[in-house]
């Protein structure tokens, strides 16, 4: 394996990280935004208004979306296996 491969892993397994854990990141913000704007409107400064529908939020969007987290890990799993099984030539 050169560096060039190697570098390849490691980008493919940042990009598989942002595609899967964008849906529950962009959630928690759109959320925090709006939980934000709501305190800023009314003046309510409660600490467990911020978390609760966060997590609300990012838990209902993880089921919704866990089939697809799930293909993107396998599929960067599987390239990355069969470049072991081949040895790292392409």
């Amino acid at each position: 394996m050169n560096e060039a491969e190697a570098i390849d892993i490691v980008q493919n397994a940042i990009w598989t990280i942002v595609t899967a854990s964008g849906p529950a990141v962009a959630a928690a913000m759109v959320v925090g935004v709006i939980i934000a704007l709501f305190q800023a409107l009314t003046q309510i400064q409660e600490v467990t208004l911020t978390f609760v529908p966060k997590i609300l939020a990012i838990f209902i969007v993880i089921a919704i979306t866990a089939s697809f987290t799930g293909a993107q890990v396998y599929a960067f799993t599987q390239e990355t296996y069969s470049l072991i099984e081949t040895g790292f030539d392409r």
